[in-house]
């Protein structure tokens, strides 16, 4: 079993990626990767919990869900699932499958909302390790 340390490091690897991802289908994987780190790991998870005062008073549920949007959709991506999935996460394979395929607009919602997706995995990764401290 991974000790907490090690998966701490995991987290800030990929937080780190995050930022340092060029603009493109890239820093969508890297949000992918950090979120799959926090589902991975229910002591991650439980910190984001909306019980907590603070984690309601930043609307981290909510900046969380977001993230979590890229993690499905992208998940969905790569299933090609034929069950019906329903609109939102159609339009989410849909935006994201043109970042994939390099064709950017600002139309689009995840494209144009890529430095709001940075700043709320930094506040998420913030509550993270204010959390495990």
């Amino acid at each position: 079993m991974e000790s907490l340390e090690k998966k701490k490091v995991d987290l800030e690897k990929k937080f780190q990626k995050i930022l340092q991802s060029p603009e493109g289908f890239g820093f969508f994987v890297a949000i992918h990767d950090f979120i799959e780190c926090i589902e991975s790991n229910r002591a991650f998870s439980s910190g984001l919990s909306h019980r907590t005062k603070i984690n309601r008073e930043l609307n981290i549920e909510v900046k969380y869900g977001f993230l979590l949007q890229i993690y499905q959709g992208l998940e969905d991506v790569s299933a090609k699932n034929t069950d019906d999935l329903g609109h939102e996460r159609y339009a989410t394979i849909r935006d994201l499958e043109k970042i994939r395929n390099r064709e950017f607009s600002d139309h689009n919602h995840f494209w144009k909302k890529r430095q709001v997706f940075k700043k709320m995995a930094g506040e998420v990764y913030e509550r993270l390790t204010a959390n495990s401290r």
